[in-house]
């Protein structure tokens, strides 16, 4: 079975090894038809600590690290407002 990878928004990266990705889908209301958005968090293994707050990234799912950690995150789309994005050498 193929791994789901989501994009989302890094909310918070307060804990150890674990930040929290806010992802967001639009679905149409089944009666009304009007667009809306529906957001979940998840969090996700950050091994070394490396993406911080506000930083869009892209998550996949893995075998579990934890109770309620089953993602990790694969890389960078895009860094946060206000910090340049290091160039790897």
């Amino acid at each position: 079975m193929p791994k789901r990878i989501l994009t989302g928004t890094v909310v918070s990266d307060k804990t150890d090894k674990t930040v929290t990705v806010l992802v967001e889908r639009k679905v149409k209301h089944p009666l009304y038809g009007k667009i809306i958005r529906r957001s979940k968090k998840y969090h996700a293994h950050d091994e070394d600590n490396a993406f911080k707050t506000g930083e869009r990234v892209r998550i996949e799912e893995t075998a579990p690290y934890s109770k309620t950690k089953t993602w990790k995150v694969l890389d960078r789309l895009q860094a946060s407002k206000g910090t340049a994005l290091e160039a790897e050498v």
